[in-house]
């Protein structure tokens, strides 16, 4: 039995789940907007956010930032992901983008959390490309986390792949 962030017993989790261990990294502070040299004050996700709803994927209620998790040393591919978004034109300081996104799960501090793992597609991704072995993830706010801590992160490989 799992826990769910709110302390109740969940289901087991079923075998196309995998779990690694991974570190927090400090991203590039653009999703959030909390590095000064965003070109986007309130952050890339405050504008994104309204179009995935309107889309199909609602992460209103999610922190609007990204926790960038390194799975060294793995890497991932995305291979069948819930959902995908082709040319979303968030905004007018490059051409639109493609993004993909899968559920996943979060387990820190013996709590298991919920989020989704956003995959802005390199191939129309202008900036601020992370490394191969960071997975992106929108969940909700995990009090007590900070960059070097540790976390695991369930992936459904139905989904996302790891490689080794």
């Amino acid at each position: 039995m799992n826990r769910s962030s709110s302390g109740k017993r969940e289901g087991p989790v079923d075998s196309k789940w995998v779990t690694l261990k991974g570190r927090v990294k400090r991203g590039h502070g653009v999703a959030s907007g909390a590095s000064p040299d965003s070109p986007y004050p309130r952050g890339s996700l405050e504008m994104q956010i309204p179009l995935f709803r309107e889309l199909g994927l609602d992460l209103s209620d999610r922190h609007r930032g990204t926790l960038n998790i390194s799975i060294e040393p793995y890497t991932y591919g995305v291979t069948s992901p819930e959902f995908t978004f082709y040319g979303v034109e968030w905004t007018d300081e490059h051409p639109p983008e493609n993004f993909s996104f899968s559920e996943c799960k979060l387990i820190y501090d013996n709590e298991l959390y919920t989020g989704w793992i956003y995959y802005p597609h390199p191939e129309t991704k202008k900036r601020d490309f992370q490394g191969p072995s960071i997975v992106e993830v929108i969940s909700d706010h995990i009090s007590g986390l900070e960059c070097g801590d540790q976390i695991e992160i369930m992936l459904n490989t139905e989904e996302i792949k790891p490689i080794c």
